[in-house]
């Protein structure tokens, strides 16, 4: 049975790895750490993109777990087809949480509170006072409610929000409240000042904030995507944000990275965060965690945590 493991990051470098694996180090480089044939668990580099991601996997005839770093696992689902049948796909529920939410409340402030005017006024010496809308008494929608939407929602609960409003593919009680399913969502929209996207990309989520969608926002409302930049339906966006109808904050935008030249740099009303919603200092030691508790888990034999697939 072979042993090699496929790490990201040195495993000298991670504590908590169980004996027995052969450690290989691969963060995307050209060339392989070893024979990919070889590799027992696959932990993808993070960040790098799908073409990195998947590139070793048709070789990766022995691969029985494919261990993402991201909360998102649309980087390498192209990759699951050349897989044998019985292999896990786990993403990294527990590591982005907290870093997602900061960057998402970071980014309703910022724009609620008028941060990019104030930046811009600071380089001109412009002394921008005046009134801006606060967080307090608004009602927020949460579009995608895992567990980085629920993370979101603890950090908006200090805020003193008049609602927070949940939707997720299902219907489902919390201790919070109730969670809407998809289709109730064209009914939430008109009511809600800040819609937050934190959803998977999926079929049925490409493209959910599409015309129809922001059609039916109130007038000045802000739409907040962390989730992914396809979710959102780009030219759409740009109509209502040069309308100045909306405002919008994207931590991820489609295409991605943005262009040089492309309208949305200076669209009106926009603040965009070059994709950092886990980017920070929590991400390393969160994930170095994970990798180890489920290599602790593969060697044993014991069921693997955050299983999102089982391929066929």
């Amino acid at each position: 049975m072979t042993s090699d493991v496929w790490l990201p990051v040195p495993a000298t470098d991670t504590e908590g790895l169980p004996d027995g694996f052969t450690y290989r180090f691969w963060d995307g480089g050209q060339d392989f750490p070893a024979d990919p044939a070889d590799c027992a668990f696959y932990v993808v580099p993070y960040m790098k993109g799908p073409e990195i991601a998947v590139r070793p996997l048709a070789a990766m005839t022995s691969v029985r777990a494919v261990q993402t770093l991201s909360a998102g696992i649309d980087h390498v689902e192209p990759g699951l087809a050349d897989l044998h049948s019985g292999v896990h796909l786990c993403n990294a529920r527990g590591v982005h949480e907290a870093s997602t939410a900061e960057l998402t409340l970071t980014l309703v402030l910022a724009s609620l509170r008028g941060i990019p005017g104030f930046v811009r006024g600071q380089d001109r010496e412009e002394w921008r006072a005046g009134f801006y809308p606060a967080l307090a008494d608004k009602s927020v929608l949460i579009v995608g409610y895992g567990s980085i939407g629920a993370a979101i929602e603890d950090r908006l609960t200090p805020f003193e929000c008049a609602r927070v409003a949940r939707v997720a593919r299902s219907a489902r009680t919390t201790e919070r409240g109730p969670v809407h399913p998809l289709a109730d969502l064209p009914g939430l929209l008109p009511s809600a000042d800040v819609v937050i996207l934190s959803t998977p990309l999926t079929e049925a989520t490409q493209g959910l904030a599409n015309a129809d969608f922001l059609s039916r926002m109130k007038d000045g409302a802000l739409l907040v995507n962390v989730a992914r930049g396809p979710v959102v339906d780009t030219k759409a966006l740009l109509a209502e944000l040069e309308s100045g109808r909306l405002r919008a904050a994207l931590d991820v935008t489609d295409p991605e990275p943005l262009p040089a030249g492309h309208p949305l740099w200076h669209a009106p009303g926009l603040l965009i965060s070059p994709h950092v919603g886990g980017s920070t200092s929590a991400f390393m030691p969160r994930a170095k965690r994970l990798m180890a508790d489920q290599l602790t888990r593969f060697a044993a034999g014991d069921p693997l945590r955050n299983i999102v697939l089982t391929t066929p």
